[in-house]
């Protein structure tokens, strides 16, 4: 059975959502910070014959993201999914993603895969030589900026408004060195909560490349945030830098899907 989870369904929602908080990394933040009934936000649950909850799924404005921790109503939720004709985008765990996408009744424009980490142990982080790391504070962040927009491969139109105010709300932080009078290196998380991090926006800038620097932004980034009992994850596409994330403990955990469709006009 499928019904609307409301703030009575809350300890159930994080019984099956917190033992795999890193997974659940944007289902449980936007629960903590929006809650169950908002104009862009709701969440449904998939119930088991005796009323246990199995299944969640999210709607945050025109994406949807489905958990499951096994057997759920795949159909059931594709068909919420086919009813809102303003949502564009599907993306979670591929083994879910994969069950519910064939039902959808709007095209699939396009997919993309991606390998998904996580880190939940400080046993294999570098945590020598960690003296010249920095941790960004507001007035750090336009630096920080143009750091980032050096980086070529960053596709990321966050603003330096966007990364003060996620830096205020305590959803993102940013490691960073400086040489030159500069940022040259910086890790950060984004979409933090109180279970779990994602680690995005590594980074060195050509010619301070190969002196280890993103990996002591990193190792001391992810060894503050899992002091403070969180998990930590992250997307990667390029095996190159996968190996580098396996070096200091992430860990494959399962594939990730965003799955893009075309948004289906209504006659009026």
């Amino acid at each position: 059975m499928i019904r609307r989870l409301t703030d009575s369904d809350h300890k159930q929602c994080l019984s099956l959502l917190t033992p795999y908080a890193a997974e659940n990394l944007f289902i449980l933040g936007d629960i903590e910070a929006f809650g169950y009934d908002q104009p862009f936000q709701k969440l449904w649950g998939d119930f088991s014959s005796n009323n246990v909850l199995r299944a969640v799924l999210l709607k945050y404005e025109k994406n949807y993201i489905p958990y499951a921790s096994g057997e759920f109503d795949a159909e059931g939720f594709a068909h919420i999914i086919s009813e809102d004709t303003e949502f564009s985008m599907m993306s979670g765990l591929e083994r879910v993603t994969r069950q519910i996408q064939p039902y959808i009744s709007h095209p699939c424009r396009s997919s993309r895969e991606l390998f998904y980490a996580k880190c939940d142990s400080v046993e294999h982080l570098a945590l020598d030589n960690l003296h010249e790391v920095k941790v960004a504070a507001s007035l750090d962040l336009d630096s920080i900026h143009t750091l980032h927009q050096s980086i070529d491969e960053f596709e990321s139109g966050e603003t330096v408004e966007e990364k003060r105010r996620n830096l205020e709300k305590g959803v993102a932080r940013t490691y960073f060195i400086e040489q030159d009078g500069k940022p040259v290196s910086a890790a950060s998380t984004a979409a933090e909560n109180s279970k779990s991090a994602m680690v995005v926006g590594v980074c060195t800038l050509p010619g301070y490349k190969r002196h280890g620097y993103a990996s002591q932004c990193t190792s001391k980034l992810c060894y503050d945030v899992l002091s403070e009992g969180k998990e930590l994850c992250l997307f990667y596409d390029n095996p190159d830098a996968g190996n580098i994330y396996k070096r200091i403990g992430f860990r494959d955990i399962e594939k990730w899907m965003m799955f893009s469709f075309e948004t289906l006009s209504v006659n009026v």
